[in-house]
């Protein structure tokens, strides 16, 4: 009996649900398969996953491959076409235990048995399956709470892969939370793809910040909590109060930004204009002294002038940002965006590079500025951890894994700090 091989590409999101899938694949008896689990956020993403299909397909010769995922779930046909390919699978069907009773117990023989694509709107869906399993990772815990997104951003595919939001009830987390905490994590992060909308379909219309205080008060236990990236003009009054008075959340927020210029922000339909990102950095900072902030941002979106692009470096500065994830724009086909104007591919290229180097600027600024500090670091393995910053810190000597300890930061090597 060969047990399936899973590949993730992607957000923490998927990797949470290649957790899921494996129990769901388990339980079926599924033998002898390649589950590739895709990613779609840009057309680079969507060739990796076809590339990594090629690269399994020739080191598993007789097995069948199923491709499931966000970019499976936009463009299936693609996936189709492909000829290593026997399954495609859509996103809302991969959480089901049917699918994978369909596709088992007979491993390489099921080719014939079911559809070869079974890919239905996601639009449709209204619930997520947060409940399939307690988390994931080996000393930081992921927890799902949310999936899909309500918005319409012009640039981007994702709710076509995602759907619209849903959320996991407060109580199912906060158990889920309780097991973790039981079974020796220190550290829990809750995931979704758009996590400042969580509550808004379920009753009473609760927000993000009364799930985190809920968790808090619920779980003593649980010695840090994170929130993963956020809309920042979606904050709430309990988020913010969490920031202010809760020392177990942990001070370090992903703000979901993309661009540092007004007229381009409104052309990528998003809710915040440039001040806005200002004021909340600002605001939380006051808040909580010392709380860093890292970004999404998008180099050379359809009809970005220099002067735009200069906007948006500035913006590392104006917010005080700390860690970058820079984008270059990328056409996704069926998004309004991809009917605009284009920036010149090298054009794209250039600006892309300018601010990762502004953001690996900002980033050596703050390790430099950590160096002597005392923090308490997560041991994620012998020789590496990371602060309550979210900052990696190399060790100069074995640890025990998965502890909380409080080390001398000594300095750092340009990519993480050294204790």
């Amino acid at each position: 009996m060969k047990p399936p091989v899973f590949a993730t590409l992607g957000c923490r999101l998927n990797a949470y649900e290649t957790e899921a899938m494996k129990e769901l694949a388990a339980g079926a008896g599924l033998e002898g398969a390649v589950v590739v689990n895709t990613c779609a956020v840009t057309a680079e993403a969507v060739r990796k996953a076809k590339q990594e299909i090629r690269k399994l397909a020739r080191e598993n010769p007789q097995a069948p491959i199923i491709v499931t995922g966000c970019a499976a779930q936009t463009e299936p046909e693609t996936f189709a076409a492909m000829a290593e390919v026997t399954r495609v699978i859509g996103n809302h069907e991969k959480m089901q235990a049917e699918t994978w009773a369909a596709l088992a117990p007979k491993g390489a023989e099921f080719i014939g048995e079911t559809e070869r694509v079974m890919v239905d709107d996601i639009l449709s869906v209204k619930e997520t399956a947060g409940h399939l399993i307690d988390g994931f990772g080996r000393h930081r815990a992921y927890v799902q709470v949310q999936n899909g997104c309500d918005h319409r951003c012009t640039f981007c595919i994702i709710p076509y892969g995602r759907g619209n939001s849903r959320s996991v009830p407060a109580g199912v987390v906060v158990e889920q939370i309780k097991r973790l905490v039981g079974k020796g994590f220190h550290e829990v992060v809750l995931t979704g793809v758009d996590l400042t909308s969580w509550g808004a379909d379920l009753p009473g219309a609760p927000r993000l910040g009364d799930l985190v205080m809920r968790i808090l008060k619920l779980v003593p236990d649980l010695a840090r909590l994170r929130i993963s990236s956020i809309d920042s003009i979606e904050a709430d009054e309990n988020l913010m109060l969490a920031i202010a008075t809760e020392p177990r959340l942990m001070p370090h927020l992903h703000l979901s930004l993309q661009h540092g210029d007004d007229l381009i922000l409104k052309r990528m339909k998003r809710r915040h204009l440039r001040d806005d990102a200002i004021a909340f950095c600002e605001e939380a900072r006051k808040l909580r002294p010392g709380i860093v902030f890292g970004a999404d941002i998008i180099a050379g979106f359809p009809t970005e002038t220099e002067e735009m692009f200069e906007n948006s470096l500035r913006l590392v500065d104006d917010c005080g940002l700390t860690f970058l994830h820079v984008f270059p724009y990328s056409t996704r086909k069926g998004t309004p965006a991809a009917r605009m104007p284009k920036v010149a591919g090298p054009t794209v290229k250039a600006r892309a590079a300018r601010l990762r180097e502004k953001g690996q600027a900002a980033l050596l600024r703050h390790l430099e500025a950590e160096r002597g500090a005392e923090r308490q670091v997560l041991t994620e393995g012998p020789r590496l951890g990371r602060t309550e910053y979210f900052t990696e810190v190399r060790f100069d000597r074995d640890m025990p894994e998965g502890t909380l300890m409080r080390l001398r930061i000594t300095g750092h090597d340009g990519e993480g700090l050294t204790a």
